[in-house]
């Protein structure tokens, strides 16, 4: 009889055998991926229709003299200073998204508290960025539906059809604030389940779990939000 349990035993642990079953993730970091999935199809499929929109037509309103503003400061003559700005901010809040995470390996609840409490500063600093860009760009004339003067828009093209300026223009407003609203959207969510997870950090929940589980689960959707931004930096500041 204990022959037969060894012999079963070593055909386990053959190299034959299978190893580790590739899906051996917890549910809850599983069902985050496929929303992540998800998620990106719907962003891919906005960012398909911006090019597809964007190099079709034959003229185009041009990034470097639309964004080149730096609000409260310069009206002009800084191209994409500004949207850098926004984008090292979200990419640094990611960073701390990371120590917060690695924190939370090692049960330092403190330092995952700050941490966490560094990305929610972040992520409010970018809204807030956010929130300046539309109004400068509301101030030029684009937003959602609203056909702008030709007048105010001529320096903001390079070539092209002057008759069809406010058509493309339009095109562009509808497509940027939908765009970035919805990405928006979703650091505005972030932000909010960051708290929500830091108020349970600061209670104790996860130190008495003893997993921080629930913080890599927010920082994977954190991380997402980011990867989403290099994506849509480059369809509307850089192409």
């Amino acid at each position: 009889m204990s022959a037969t349990v060894s012999q079963i035993d070593e055909v386990k642990t053959t190299p034959w055998a299978g190893g580790r079953s590739p899906f051996a993730v917890e549910y809850g970091k599983m069902m985050m991926w496929f929303f992540l999935l998800s998620d990106a199809f719907t962003f891919s499929s906005l960012l398909i229709a911006y090019g597809a929109l964007r190099f079709s037509s034959t003229s185009w309103p041009s990034a470097e003299l639309v964004f080149q503003s730096v609000p409260g400061l310069l009206d002009n003559g800084a191209p994409l200073v500004f949207v850098g700005i926004m984008t090292f901010i979200l990419i640094l809040s990611s960073v701390t998204m990371v120590l917060a995470v690695e924190a939370g390996h090692r049960n330092a609840r403190k330092e995952v508290a700050g941490w966490m409490v560094a990305t929610i500063i972040g992520g409010f600093m970018f809204l807030g960025c956010q929130a300046l860009e539309w109004t400068h760009l509301h101030h030029e004339g684009f937003w959602w539906g609203s056909i702008p003067h030709m007048e105010e828009l001529k320096h903001l093209f390079k070539g092209g059809d002057e008759a069809t300026f406010g058509v493309y223009a339009q095109q562009f407003a509808n497509l940027f604030f939908t765009i970035t609203g919805f990405h928006g959207f979703h650091v505005f969510s972030g932000v909010i389940i960051n708290i929500i997870i830091l108020i349970n950090v600061l209670a104790g929940t996860y130190q008495k779990r003893g997993s921080y589980l629930m913080v890599e689960k927010v920082g994977l959707y954190w991380h997402f939000v980011d990867l989403v931004w290099v994506f849509v930096f480059t369809f509307f500041y850089l192409v």
